[in-house]
């Protein structure tokens, strides 16, 4: 079994598509089918289940997986160790993020560590499903580390560290009735129609944590994938939003002073809708040095500077914490 069929099949499962895989792997398609039949015929049994539309994972090719994932770890860890000896850092680094990261200004660490390891390619992927998809391909393997947005403890297997947070305000059409106040209760916005980001999000499930802990009902119409939407959607006079005071108060200041009307920004006075963001790695698996290299990174830049480095684990994991 070759570490390059191992690869090819990682990359054809990720990607669910072999043209996909063979761009990200940099070689011809049939080169990569020709790789999954081989490591096909040796396991004597089928990884994908592939028609004209779609591919799939076989249960064969599910079990396979998280396997490959560690053989390639190990080899990766390997690699690390000869480069490490020879004074550079080389390999690869897949990192997970959010559409916004807040205050932490992940753009400006991927150009300091790109400046420090060159050798290092660093893979950044943005998840449709938000940090609950990007928790989730943390824990299978499939990123090494992502910056994600925990309203809770974090799920087994996921070690989270705190880098920055922030508070969710109220933005609202100017002719709203809530506008022109300084600071709102929660209750008050009750029977108002919200809008909203995809469940999974980190965002939304803390607003939907406020609402149901405060026994008040919400009607969330629209939903949207990105914070400008979200503010043409207000700006519009279709609802009232909570959005992250970083990325409200940057809506406000790229307002057109000419065009009409402009976004107001409430407070609220007697929750406490704290956004938090987290560096979130694996729990029981060695990361590569790279992704060790890019870690520090993150935490040498967090915002959070007082205690960056507090790891909160899973109680089903261990209830203590731990330094980095």
């Amino acid at each position: 079994m070759e570490l390059r069929h191992l690869e090819y099949f990682v990359a054809v499962a990720e990607e669910l598509s072999f043209t996909k895989a063979s761009r990200r792997m940099h070689v011809v398609q049939s080169g990569v089918s020709s790789a999954i039949q081989s490591l096909e015929r040796e396991l004597a049994a089928p990884l994908f289940e592939r028609d004209r539309h779609r591919v799939a994972l076989t249960d064969a090719g599910r079990a396979l997986l998280p396997e490959a994932r560690a053989t390639l770890g190990a080899a990766q860890a390997a690699k690390d160790a000869v480069g490490q000896a020879r004074g550079r850092l080389r390999g690869t680094v897949t990192v997970g993020t959010m559409l916004s990261t807040g205050t932490v200004d992940l753009p400006a660490i991927l150009g300091r560590f790109h400046g420090m390891h060159p050798d290092v390619s660093v893979r950044l992927r943005i998840s449709a499903t938000g940090s609950s998809g990007l928790i989730r391909e943390v824990q299978a393997g499939a990123l090494d580390l992502a910056v994600a947005s925990l309203p809770g403890p974090p799920p087994a297997g996921l070690a989270a560290r705190l880098i920055a947070q922030e508070p969710l305000v109220l933005i609202c059409h100017p002719e709203h009735r809530l506008a022109a106040r300084h600071s709102v209760a929660l209750a008050e916005t009750a029977g108002e129609a919200f809008i909203d980001f995809p469940p999974g999000w980190g965002n939304r499930a803390i607003v939907d944590r406020a609402f149901a802990l405060a026994g008040i009902e919400r009607q969330v119409p629209f939903e949207v994938a990105d914070f400008i939407g979200a503010g043409g959607l207000v700006r519009h006079g279709l609802g009232i939003a909570f959005l992250p005071a970083s990325v409200a108060a940057r809506l406000l200041a790229q307002q057109d002073p000419a065009a009409a009307p402009r976004l107001t920004c409430t407070q609220l006075s007697d929750s406490d809708l704290i956004w938090p963001i987290y560096a979130t790695t694996p729990r029981h698996r060695r990361m590569s040095a790279p992704a060790q290299a890019f870690l520090r990174e993150v935490l040498r830049a967090a915002p959070l500077r007082e205690d960056p480095h507090l790891l909160v684990i899973s109680r089903s994991d261990n209830p203590a914490q731990e330094p980095a």
